[in-house]
This record gives C-alpha cells, structure tokens and sequence, in this order.
C-alpha cells in the first residue's frame, strides 16, 4: 500500500432519513484515526469534508418519489467520484468517512475508473443490491451495490460518465443476514458470491477470508474494501442506523482486517454508516478507528482489539 494516506469526508444522509450519519466523519477523526495511522509511518493528506447543505437533507421528502433524496445522492456522489477520482491520481491510500452507504456510489465508482478489473469487497449486514422495483423503501442506501453493478436510476449508475463499474464475479458480500427478497433473487441470478453470517459461523472467518482473497485474486487487479459497521453486532457497535442482530465479532472483523492487511490487494475503502448520535461512549467509533489501522499494518494483537468491545 502507498505511504500516504489521503482522508476524505462524505458526511452525507441523503441515502437514508435518519439523522446523524453526517457527523460519522468528524466523529472517526475524534476517534483518533488520523492520529494511528502517524504511528504507523503513513503521511496523512486529510482533504477535509465534502460541502453538504444538510438543511435540505433533513427536510421531509416528498412522498411521491420513488427513490428519496435522489437528487441530494446524485449530486454527493458526483462531488465523491471527482474529488476521489483527483486522489487516486496521486501515490496515495484513500480512505473514504462516510455517511450512509450511498456514498459508495461515488467512491466505487472512482476506484473503478483507475482499475481494469475492480473487486469489492463488501462487509455489510445487508447487501445494499435493490433496485428501483425491489426496494421497500426508497431509501438510496439500500442500492449502492446493484448502481454500481448497472442496475438502477439511469442518472446514479451513469456517475463518472460509464456503467458498470464492477462485474457480479468480482464481488464478495461478507457478513449479511438482512436480505430482502429481491436481493436474493439477484444474488442467485447474478451468481454473487455471499458469505451470509450462518456461512461465517459454519465455515470460520479464517477460511472465508481465505476463500474471499483466493476468488478475488484470480479476477481482479485491484479491490475496493466497503466497510459498513452495521456487519458488526448490534452488542458491540451500537452507533448505526440500521442494526441486525447476531453479526459480527469484534475478533472476527479484526482476522478479516490482519489477513487484508497481509495480502497488499486493498487499494481504496470506505467506511460508512456510523451515527454518532446513536454510539454509547464512542465504542463503535473506536472500533472502527482500531480495524482500519490494522488493515494498514497495525501492531495490535486481536485480542487487543477485541477488548475495545
């Protein structure tokens, strides 16, 4: 990995209605992130926070849409794509504070667009694969996957002017246990490769990350990490939006990080849905903090790590 780190802030909710994603950035800083990754011998080139008028996110959306806030998510993941995009032009690791999971749309599909062949790797309680005729919700952040796939509103997957970005066999979903019925539909049409949490709990995390590192290794020519805290358990990360029960460990996230971390193949990440209004004493804040470092060559034992829990 590059000796340089660049931070960039996407403190964006329009993916979601619920209040509070927007401070995840600050809120990852606070938790000492820049400051680790110091110890650790990497510049830091923090860029700041992109610029969100949060007035008009929190307004109360208009019913009649299908797809909340659409034009709040256009615009955001716009923004991501070129000021990422500007990043990756240079020599350095970048690291994406969200925001709702809909800020990956622009963060893949920047990373897209310096690659020939993009995995992901997609650590999340949910797939995020509805469409626009699946979605229960309207909510964007249910989505970013299947927009990045090419699947959805013409104006999302065409962010960075070309779609698809990625290919249904150079994705990996690890971690998931609230899938709708449309998403297993498209699981199972597209041949996506799962690893649900009753996989991970069967198989152990060391052999699904193996298994994850060898599938990607032989398709793609570099991988984006999409790091959604809610793939953690509810117990031991309670600052999310939208919790599921029976996720995973601490210890279980931190071997997924070390084993990353070994093989050099991550080239961009973002970690996303972190509601500080919800966290109780900056727990799931700290975790992320501490994960993140580790992927990047961090001293920490797990057991350490597991501790913060």
């Amino acid at each position: 990995m590059a000796k340089t780190i660049a931070i960039l802030g996407a403190p964006s909710q329009a993916g979601q209605e619920q209040d509070g994603t927007r401070f995840g950035p600050q809120a990852l800083r606070d938790a000492g992130l820049t400051a680790q990754l110091a110890e650790l011998g990497y510049q830091d080139q923090d860029w700041g926070d992109l610029k969100i008028n949060h007035e008009i996110l929190t307004k109360k959306t208009n019913s009649r849409e299908s797809l909340k806030n659409l034009a709040a998510v256009i615009k955001v993941s716009q923004e991501l794509f070129t000021d990422l995009n500007r990043i990756l032009s240079q020599d350095c690791f970048p690291i994406v504070l969200g925001g709702d999971h809909s800020i990956s749309i622009g963060s893949i599909a920047a990373a897209a667009n310096h690659a020939e062949n993009l995995g992901v790797i997609w650590l999340d309680a949910h797939p995020d694969l509805n469409t626009v005729e699946t979605t229960p919700s309207g909510r964007i952040h249910g989505m970013p996957l299947a927009i990045s796939l090419g699947l959805g509103h013409p104006q999302l997957i065409n962010i960075g002017g070309f779609y698809p970005k990625i290919k249904p066999d150079q994705i990996v979903i690890i971690g998931a246990r609230s899938i709708d019925s449309g998403e297993k539909q498209l699981i199972k049409e597209l041949g996506i490769k799962l690893y649900p949490m009753t996989a991970v709990r069967r198989l152990g995390i060391q052999q699904v990350i193996a298994e994850s590192i060898q599938y990607l290794a032989e398709k793609t020519d570099a991988v984006h990490l999409s790091f959604d805290l809610d793939v953690l358990d509810p117990g031991v990360a309670p600052g999310v939006g939208t919790p599921s029960p029976n996720g995973m460990t601490i210890r279980e996230c931190a071997v997924i990080m070390a084993e990353l971390g070994q093989t050099g193949m991550i080239t961009s990440m973002d970690i996303v849905e972190l509601n500080p209004l919800l966290d109780v004493n900056q727990q799931t804040a700290d975790s992320a903090a501490a994960l993140t470092t580790l992927l990047l060559g961090s001293s920490f034992s797990l057991d350490q790590i597991a501790q913060l829990a």
